[in-house]
């Protein structure tokens, strides 16, 4: 089942208008938040890049998917730089998409949902 579908049952079910939702994961210390339509929006010190999954050191402009890198300023005596096994697309005004995982993946996060 893609989020979308999911979305449209929990809004039917729950009879509401859109699902709020986070992205973040335990080495950051900040998240993004989606207020609808699953698009995510940063504080001011987290980055989303987006690069190509056939080359690691090469970044994609807005409007292609990739594997979502994350930056974020906001670890204290750290800084956190993490490559997932996310997909996604970045928009032009810095917003982003998460379109699934790649393929062979290890499931992670808390946010599991078995049916």
């Amino acid at each position: 089942m893609i989020r979308e579908e999911l979305h449209e049952i929990f809004c039917k079910q729950l009879n509401v208008k859109s699902i709020h939702s986070e992205y973040g994961m335990t080495e950051l210390l900040s998240q993004a938040y989606s207020t609808r339509g699953g698009i995510f929006r940063t504080p001011p010190w987290m980055k989303i890049m987006i690069r190509d999954i056939n080359d690691p050191m090469h970044f994609l402009p807005p409007g292609q998917t990739g594997g979502i890198n994350i930056i974020d300023l906001a670890n204290l005596y750290s800084c956190a730089f993490i490559a997932t096994q996310d997909l996604g697309r970045l928009h032009g005004d810095g917003s982003f998409e998460v379109l699934g995982r790649f393929d062979d993946s290890d499931i992670r996060g808390c946010n599991l949902l078995v049916i």
